[in-house]
């Protein structure tokens, strides 16, 4: 009789893992951005490495260059497709602006200390999340994360004038990046955006890094580091930022950008086994709380 079947458990149905789309998608930018900083990170860690034996220049454009032609395979079918020419020019100007940052960015790193650098070009996110700033507690935000940079970095202006006058270029660009970054990622075009508008950078910035190019084209190691240092630093940095940028407004994202530093500590803890001081973690801490208190919308 059915009342004598014995009883049988429901089978347990495990949840699918998330792909890493659905990740992206779905995860907290603040987790985005954690991410995001530790690759960027390990790029230049990769991209100083190179500074020996090929100029910091051409490292910028292999750098451009690579991330370009990585994000238009994987976006390829956006490419095909009809592109107006306000559309052209959005990504263009964009990846022109993002080229020469990161030119200039190498040139300064070339001169000066990492977390020198990250902190002296962190002026122009402040600058722009300053600008786009219209209530007390964002104010208080933006301050404890600016005052947690600087103490992170433990900045002194003194030693190179070509590598502050490079970094602060940079910083300039910064700015220019987030604000015409946002437009890009209102395009609509996934990663279409940034890959067309990196490759017309990349020509951009084609006359400063043709230099030394013919040694990395020779020689398989120099130029899979090279792509590496695109990879890391411009395809998944730049790409994480595009997606973030679609779902938050530009003045959080400019202030979520002091996570970088904080991310370039623990990277340098893990990686590198350089154990912050107290005052670092003090920075950090500063940094931390200035992302949790400022308003989400």
């Amino acid at each position: 009789m059915a009342g004598n079947l014995p009883h049988r458990p429901r089978p347990v149905r495990l949840s699918p893992l998330r792909t890493p789309t659905e990740f992206v998608r779905t995860a907290s930018p603040e987790a985005l951005f954690a991410i995001a900083g530790i690759s960027q990170y390990t790029g230049a860690v990769v991209a100083v490495n190179l500074f020996e034996e090929v100029r910091p220049a051409t490292v910028a454009w292999f750098r451009v260059s690579a991330a370009a032609l990585l994000l238009i395979a994987v976006s390829w079918r956006q490419v095909r497709s009809h592109w107006t020419r306000a559309e052209v020019k959005s990504a263009a100007l964009f990846g022109i602006a993002t080229a020469f940052m990161n030119l200039f960015f190498y040139l300064a790193l070339d001169r000066l200390p990492l977390g020198k650098s990250v902190v002296i070009e962190f002026i122009g996110p402040i600058a722009v999340a300053a600008a786009y700033t219209r209530s007390a507690r964002n104010s208080a935000a933006l301050s404890l994360a600016a005052i947690g940079v600087a103490t992170l970095s433990g900045v002194e202006l003194g030693g190179e004038p070509w590598g502050i006058v490079f970094i602060l270029t940079a910083s300039a660009l910064w700015a220019v990046y987030i604000i015409l970054g946002r437009r890009v990622a209102h395009l609509e075009r996934g990663m279409a955006g940034l890959g067309v508008g990196l490759a017309i950078g990349s020509v951009a910035i084609l006359p400063f890094g043709i230099g030394s190019s013919g040694k990395v084209f020779g020689d398989s190691r120099l130029l899979m580091m090279c792509v590496a240092v695109g990879a890391l630093s411009s395809a998944i940095g730049y790409g994480i930022d595009q997606v973030v940028l679609r779902r938050i407004p530009l003045r959080r994202f400019a202030v979520l950008l002091a996570l970088l530093p904080v991310s370039a500590m623990v990277l340098g803890f893990v990686a590198l086994s350089q154990t912050p001081s107290a005052l670092d973690l003090l920075g950090a801490a500063l940094v931390i709380a200035g992302v949790l208190i400022q308003e989400r919308e």
